[in-house]
């Protein structure tokens, strides 16, 4: 069952930095254009690389902050695939995308304890 709360928090985190990942270009005036997605690409490359040391970052405020930060090459990953699906939208479109990433990270963080709920309760009936 821990592996189903945390892997559904590591979703959460995923989605919120691919969001933010896709609204800071549009700030500044950039589409979803091709050299965005290989912008992407590089920083997930770079990110996967760099994940052992990522997985060092200290613990704060309760959180262990490198357990989060060794799947930020997911983000990036996800953020290059988005801009692909909307290649050619103008920054206003590619900000709605990255605002939806964000909403899917945030109700999948205000529905976890329900579902985890449920996955509990078909697990604790399947063993009986």
């Amino acid at each position: 069952m821990d592996q189903w709360r945390l892997r559904s928090s590591r979703g959460t985190y995923v989605l919120l930095v691919a969001s933010f990942l896709l609204i800071g270009p549009t700030v500044a005036g950039v589409g979803a254009t091709l050299p965005l997605v290989v912008v992407f690409a590089a920083l997930a490359v770079a990110f996967w690389a760099g994940r052992d040391s990522l997985r060092k970052l200290p613990v704060v405020a309760g959180y262990d902050t490198g357990w989060y930060a060794r799947d930020s090459w997911l983000a990036a990953a996800l953020s290059g695939v988005v801009t692909l699906a909307v290649l050619g939208a103008p920054p206003p479109e590619l900000q709605a995308a990255g605002g939806f990433a964000g909403l899917v990270g945030m109700v999948n963080y205000f529905l976890r304890p329900l579902y985890l709920l449920i996955v509990e309760t078909i697990l604790s009936v399947v063993r009986l």
